[in-house]
């Protein structure tokens, strides 16, 4: 049964399109909630920190990017039976450096098509849906 009282987590994901019109996606740790599983990179805000600045650092933490440019994409409330989770996704416009799994995950830059390819958890699939109807390519 879902406790509906408690607070969700809130998470930062972004969705990052490379020049080849690629989706970044990353693997969640095995051992992690929805482990195993493909997902949009990000990760929790930390206390008293904005959603933006919050991207720009779990993707310099996680990828080793640097965001320099970026918008709102969609904004998700998502009960999982164990946790409910807040997703705060951003579209990443621009950004520099070369994207790698500096947390030893693994991540792919996949095109559109391949995406259903994936298992992605159910509170990403709002996310792929408005990827393959509103990005271009």
């Amino acid at each position: 049964m879902v406790n509906q009282s408690k607070t969700p987590v809130h998470v930062v994901a972004a969705v990052v399109i490379n020049a080849n019109n690629e989706v970044l996606i990353a693997k969640r740790p095995q051992a992690s909630h929805q482990g195993g599983r493909w997902e949009f990179p990000g990760g929790k805000l930390e206390e008293h920190e904005l959603p933006k600045a919050g991207l720009v650092r779990e993707l310099r933490e996680e990828l080793g990017i640097i965001v320099t440019d970026s918008e709102p994409f969609i904004e998700i409330q998502h009960d999982y039976p164990d946790k409910s989770v807040f997703l705060d996704v951003w579209r990443v416009i621009a950004f520099s450096g070369e994207a790698y799994g500096r947390e030893s995950q693994e991540i792919r830059w996949v095109s559109k098509s391949e995406l259903s390819r994936y298992q992605f958890p159910a509170a990403n699939l709002a996310i792929l849906e408005k990827v393959l109807n509103i990005c271009s390519g």
